[in-house]
């Protein structure tokens, strides 16, 4: 459904008519909120880059001219937005193609510099590697390792601040404690690296079938550091976690055997074309320049490699695995759930969760990673069973208050770190168990699938989604949901479902000076960071319809009469109502 504004506004028992021309918003409206961020980038606009990247926009974004945000700010000559675009991921390496356009594109020496500075500093990670690469390093001696890592190239001080930067300084030691413990230990010259068993075997065809015989009961495996490199295999077990891969270029070599030898082909020919590299042409030194990482190091995404070698479709095909398992779990046949049993170790399941009648197998120490709510029942319950689960002897949780497909889309988001042909009836129950769960980035993740559906319904549906998002802390869609009604404000002024709404709302600020100073920024989290929803509708409107500012105090009480009018007559609905109903 597409709303256009009235061609006249006539409030009603206030004798105030508008000229049709006064209609017309003097800046063009977009439909959905976020804006542009190559736009953003282009004109130096920190604050709007700011509010774009707290909604999700792509930092490695391309436009119709294949050009990134980056490219555009050092273009222009602005630096802190260039500086906030690279701290939020940015590509600006050399030797790439977005890298090059913006170390020629840049304005200034101060530009190029920023540029180098970053060059070596690889972007965040997306919070399903970054979640399991926490439970690597929360590992005692994968902690321990990453730190004697991190000292043997730069002083105390330095790794120090690097470890407490990425999250694993001391103050983490007793929450990094309570995730789930790993299952191997592989020894290479008598120093340990801990790992689990179903993240090697989604990465490796190696692990996957060493795992099956060799290492089938084994909790510990031991190497030779004559045959070995710990460095390399440590590195190579952290990528499986990280899907990042970080190597000193010295050990690269080593790096390069154990690609080979776990069968990690995709992975073996990139480390192999860098060593020809670095082999052939004289490594770029920086002087004088804030490096967080040495460039001595060698740093490989896993956007790299081809998408079925990533780290997402390899959780992907476990998933997979593990519901294929669980659609055949029954408690009927005890001889049948044997032989299912014997079945189910390709799947690596250790955990099982109920859910309703339906059982679902599976793994602790990704659905641990991914929401503090499991760590903590799993950290209760290793051991225990809480459900009456005779056909396995693994931990069994219950969880109440969820259908079993809403269920579903959440291991698919914690398993993934996306959803796919999500039904729009799922969405509002989707919000609440990302609420209740923790898992607060899934409602980011359901809301750009639900935004396109909501093109199409009624005001009366809009004003429900507005309810919901408001509740739940949803920002994308409460902000679309404000757009709309603000730019067709006499269209929803007939509709009795807002109407009624506006009796369920905190009334709007009285004065400038009580009013909220800012509307909702889109993508913020939670609710502690959004206003009043009648005080961001009512600056919504004011951009539309007022822009210049001696328009807007004027604009401003029109507006506040037009609710309280709107507001009486809600009222007045509701008592008709009820006097309806005690006839009845």
């Amino acid at each position: 459904m597409v709303f256009s504004p009235p061609a006249e506004v006539t409030f009603t028992g206030m004798e105030i008519d508008l000229d049709p021309e006064d209609l017309h918003p003097t800046v063009p409206l977009r439909k959905v909120p976020g804006g542009d961020i190559f736009e953003a980038a282009r004109a130096g606009d920190c604050a709007r880059l700011a509010l774009l990247l707290e909604a999700g926009a792509n930092v490695n974004a391309r436009d119709r001219w294949d050009s990134v945000p980056l490219y555009y700010a050092c273009l222009a000559g602005h630096a802190d937005a260039a500086r906030m675009l690279l701290q939020a991921g940015a590509v600006c390496a050399e030797r790439t193609f977005d890298g090059d356009r913006c170390h020629y594109a840049a304005l200034n020496l101060d530009l190029r510099r920023l540029l180098k500075s970053f060059e070596a500093r690889p972007p965040p990670l997306a919070p399903l590697p970054a979640a399991l690469r926490a439970a690597f390093l929360a590992c005692p001696a994968n902690r321990a390792a990453f730190l004697d890592m991190m000292l043997q190239g730069s002083a105390t001080a330095e790794a120090a601040a690097l470890a407490e930067a990425a999250g694993f300084g001391p103050t983490d030691a007793a929450s990094a404690a309570r995730l789930v413990p790993p299952d191997i230990t592989f020894y290479v010259g008598g120093k340990p690296i801990e790992a689990h068993r179903v993240i090697l075997c989604a990465r490796s065809p190696f692990f996957e079938k060493k795992f099956k015989t060799d290492w089938k009961d084994r909790k510990e495996v031991r190497f030779s550091e004559k045959k070995l490199s710990f460095t390399a295999l440590y590195n190579l077990i952290h990528f499986f976690y990280a899907d990042r891969l970080e190597a000193p270029v010295d050990d690269m070599e080593g790096l390069s055997i154990i690609c080979k030898v776990c069968k990690c082909q995709e992975l073996h020919r990139l480390v192999d074309k860098e060593i020809v590299h670095h082999r052939f042409a004289p490594y770029k030194a920086t002087r004088k320049l804030d490096l967080m990482e040495s460039q001595t190091r060698f740093v490989l995404q896993g956007q790299s490699l081809p998408p079925e070698d990533r780290l997402p479709s390899a959780l992907q095909r476990v998933l997979h695995s593990c519901l294929a398992n669980s659609r055949q779990e029954d408690y009927c046949n005890s001889v049948q759930n044997e032989m299912r049993r014997n079945s189910y170790d390709g799947d690596r399941a250790d955990l099982i969760v109920k859910v309703d009648e339906r059982v679902f197998r599976c793994h602790q120490v990704i659905l641990a990673s991914r929401s503090e709510y499991f760590k903590a029942r799993i950290s209760r319950t290793v051991g225990f069973l809480e459900g009456n689960n005779e056909s396995t002897d693994l931990p069994c949780l219950e969880a109440h208050d969820m259908s079993v497909e809403a269920f579903e889309k959440m291991l698919e988001y914690m398993y993934t770190d996306k959803v796919e042909h999500m039904d729009p009836i799922l969405a509002e129950e989707l919000f609440d168990v990302a609420s209740r769960y923790l898992l607060f980035p899934l409602k980011r993740v359901v809301a750009d699938l639900l935004l396109p559906n909501l093109v199409h319904v009624s005001p009366a549906e809009l004003c429900h989604w507005l309810m919901l998002s408001d509740i739940y802390g949803v920002m994308k869609i409460r902000e679309y949901c404000l757009d709309i009604i603000a730019c067709n404000f006499e269209t929803f002024a007939h509709t009795r479902e807002f109407r009624a709404l506006l009796l369920t709302l905190p009334p709007p600020s009285a004065t400038d000076a009580l009013r909220t100073t800012h509307p909702s920024a889109p993508g913020a989290t939670g609710n502690t960071e959004q206003g009043n929803v009648l005080d961001d509708l009512r600056e919504k409107w004011l951009e539309a319809e007022a822009a210049e500012l001696d328009k807007r105090d004027q604009s401003a009480a029109l507006f506040d009469k037009r609710l309280e009018l709107l507001m009486f007559v809600a009222e007045r609905e509701a008592d008709n109502d009820d006097h309806a109903g005690r006839l009845n």
